[in-house]
C-alpha cells in the first residue's frame, strides 16, 4: 500500500511541476507582446502577437475565407505578406503556385504573429460581417442532410447567388475547439434578412454541432459573404451539375434566374447514389416549370427497379446528353474528384474552360 501511495505522490509531482513549466513556456516563449500589424499599408493595428494571422485579422473583425477552419488544407485564406511573415512553411508549399510564392503569398491560418508584419488583402474583405443569427428553422431532407435557415433580424444581407459564408461551431461536448467552415447559401439574394444553407452530416466538428447540438430558436454565428463562384451574367445555354450539398448554390443562382425571368436553356445534372439521396425535387420541378430547365437526376448504386431516370455518374449523363457544348457556360459544385471528372467530361464536349465556373469542397 505504502508502494502505491508513493507511486501516486511521485506522479502527482511530476504531473504538476510538468503543468508549471507548460505555463511558464506560454506566457514567456509563447510571448510576443503588442505588435503592429499593417494592412494594405494605410490600415494599422495594435495586436497581441502569437496567434495565426487568420486568428489575429479576425480578433480585429476582419474576416478571411478558410473552408478547413484553418487547417492548412483548403488553401483559401491566401494573403500577401510582405513583411515579418518568417519563412513559408512546409504546411504551405503545396498549396501555392510558384507565381504565388513569388509574390509573397501565404496561407494567413499558417503564418505566425511574431513580429511587426505587414500584409494585403482584398479591399472587398473590409465589407464581409459577422452577423448573430437566430435559428428559425431546420428540416431533414436526407438521413444525412439538414435544411437550416437563419433570421437575421434587422441586420442585412447582400450576396451573389452562389457565394457561400461561414458558420462558427463553438466549445461544445466533446470539442473544444472553436472552429468555422464554409457553406453555400441556398436561398434568394432578394431576402436579404434571412439565409439557407445545406449541411450534409460527415461526423467532422462543424457537422456534428449543426446535426446533434444546434436546436431551432438558438443564436449562431456566420460571416461573409465569400467566393468566386457566382452566377455571370451571360447568353447561351447553361449546365448545372452538382451533388449533395452541391445542390446549394444552384438553388441560389435558379432563383435568381426565376426572380428576374431569365429564360437561357439549362440543363441540372444532379448526381445521387439512391433514390432516399434526393431531395428539394419538387422546388426543382418548380424551376422547370418557370424557366427553360431540364432537371436529370442520375443515381449511382439504385438497384429498385422502381427508379426509371438515368444511373450511373454525371459524366456519363453528360456524354449521352450534351452533344457539342461550345455555346455552353457551366457551373459545377462538389467534392474535388467529382469536379475534376465533370470537368473532364465537358472540356471533351468542347464546352470552353473558361465558361466552366467550379466550387469544390
Amino acid at each position: 500500500m505504502d508502494t502505491i501511495i508513493m507511486t501516486i505522490v511521485i506522479f502527482s509531482g511530476i504531473s504538476g511541476v510538468l503543468a508549471a513549466i507548460l505555463t511558464i513556456s506560454d506566457r514567456t516563449i509563447g510571448n510576443y507582446g503588442e505588435v503592429t500589424l499593417t494592412i494594405n499599408e494605410d490600415k494599422i493595428y495594435t495586436v497581441k502577437g502569437g496567434s495565426s494571422l487568420l486568428d489575429t485579422l479576425r480578433n480585429e473583425q476582419i474576416f478571411i475565407p478558410s473552408a478547413c477552419g484553418g487547417k492548412g488544407t483548403c488553401g483559401y485564406c491566401k494573403v500577401v505578406v510582405l513583411e515579418g511573415g518568417g519563412p513559408v512553411l512546409a504546411t504551405e508549399k503545396p498549396l501555392l503556385t510558384k507565381e504565388e510564392l513569388e509574390n509573397n503569398t501565404r496561407l494567413s491560418c499558417q503564418c505566425k504573429v511574431k513580429q511587426n508584419i505587414k500584409a494585403k488583402i482584398p479591399e472587398e474583405l473590409f465589407n464581409v460581417k459577422e452577423y448573430a443569427v437566430i435559428v428559425e428553422k431546420m428540416e431533414q431532407l436526407t438521413p444525412t442532410i439538414k435544411k437550416l435557415r437563419f433570421n437575421l433580424g434587422e441586420e442585412e444581407i447582400s450576396f451573389k447567388p452562389g457565394q457561400y459564408v461561414q458558420l462558427k461551431a463553438p466549445a461544445y461536448e466533446g470539442n473544444d475547439e472553436e472552429v468555422y467552415r464554409a457553406y453555400s447559401l441556398a436561398s434568394s439574394v432578394n431576402d436579404k434578412h434571412a439565409i439557407e444553407l445545406l449541411t450534409g452530416f460527415t461526423g467532422g466538428i462543424t457537422t456534428t454541432y449543426v446535426h446533434q447540438h444546434l436546436k431551432e430558436g438558438d443564436t449562431a454565428y456566420i460571416n461573409g459573404p465569400y467566393g468566386e463562384f457566382y452566377y455571370h451574367e451571360d447568353d447561351g445555354p447553361i449546365i448545372f451539375a452538382g451533388a449533395g450539398t452541391g445542390m446549394a448554390p444552384i438553388i441560389s443562382i435558379l432563383q435568381y434566374m426565376a426572380d428576374n425571368n431569365i429564360m437561357r436553356e439549362a440543363i441540372f445534372f444532379f448526381g445521387a447514389r439512391t433514390m432516399n439521396d434526393l431531395f428539394l425535387v419538387d422546388k426543382i420541378k418548380g424551376f422547370e416549370e418557370k424557366l427553360n430547365l431540364r432537371f436529370i437526376p442520375t443515381l449511382s448504386r439504385e438497384e429498385s427497379p422502381e427508379w426509371k431516370g438515368e444511373k450511373g455518374r454525371v459524366p456519363n449523363a453528360i456524354d449521352k446528353y450534351i452533344e457539342n457544348g461550345e455555346n455552353y457556360s457551366a457551373y459545377l459544385c462538389g467534392s474535388p474528384a467529382m469536379i475534376d471528372s465533370i470537368v473532364e467530361a465537358l472540356v471533351k464536349k468542347n464546352v470552353p474552360a473558361d465558361k466552366i465556373y467550379f466550387d469544390k469542397f
